[in-house]
């Protein structure tokens, strides 16, 4: 019987969506930080522009989009500081057959990932 993924994997599996997405679109990775609860998880820089990006993981049934919004003002005044922009990436995850089952080891998984979501204040 397969396990359940752990908090610290479900995270490695959202950062690995989002960083082959940012790979595709041409970021170049400056810093990669896969620790839980320290943000962000991507430094990058395209056309000269630096962007931090905050990957959280989220399981079904919360909605992908929504954000600690005192954590990413947080980051996004530690972001200005180096003239930064500020991007949430949340990543849905779950059990490829029945959502209301965790999502385990060596099977199928669902993901809704819709991109990056600028952080404007």
């Amino acid at each position: 019987m397969s396990l359940p993924l752990t908090e610290q994997e479900r995270h490695n599996l959202a950062m690995n969506i989002v960083g082959k997405d940012l790979e595709a679109q041409g970021f170049e990775f400056l810093a990669v930080n896969s620790t839980l609860k320290k943000n962000p998880q991507f430094v990058v820089l395209k056309n000269k522009t630096l962007h931090f990006i905050v990957v959280k993981a989220i399981l079904f049934p919360n909605p992908v989009q929504d954000y600690d919004k005192d954590s990413m003002l947080k980051m996004k005044m530690h972001a200005d500081k180096f003239e930064a922009k500020t991007y949430y990436a949340g990543v849905g995850l779950g059990h490829g057959s029945n959502y209301q089952m965790p999502i385990l080891k060596n099977e199928d998984y669902t993901v809704v990932y819709n991109g990056l979501q600028e952080i404007v204040f």
